[in-house]
């Protein structure tokens, strides 16, 4: 059972790239500097959004009776 929709599913992948690869971009990782070890929370997030744009479901959606996918 799904419950992440195709908009919802793109803005959570490309979300998702941007934070993980905002820890590895050398461009990047200097605005995450001072952050200390709140750099790997961010990587964290993105991971989560990236899996739950793959798999298409979202725990958090589940909890809260969320669904941005299509009616089934």
């Amino acid at each position: 059972m799904t419950n992440v929709g195709n908009a919802d599913r793109v803005v959570r992948f490309l979300i998702g790239i941007v934070l993980v690869a905002a820890v590895f971009v050398p461009q990047l990782a200097a605005y995450f500097d001072g952050w200390g070890n709140w750099k790997y929370v961010v990587t964290a997030v993105g991971a989560v959004l990236l899996i739950t744009a793959i798999v298409r479901v979202c725990p958090a959606y589940s909890v809260l009776g969320i669904n941005t996918g299509a009616k089934a």
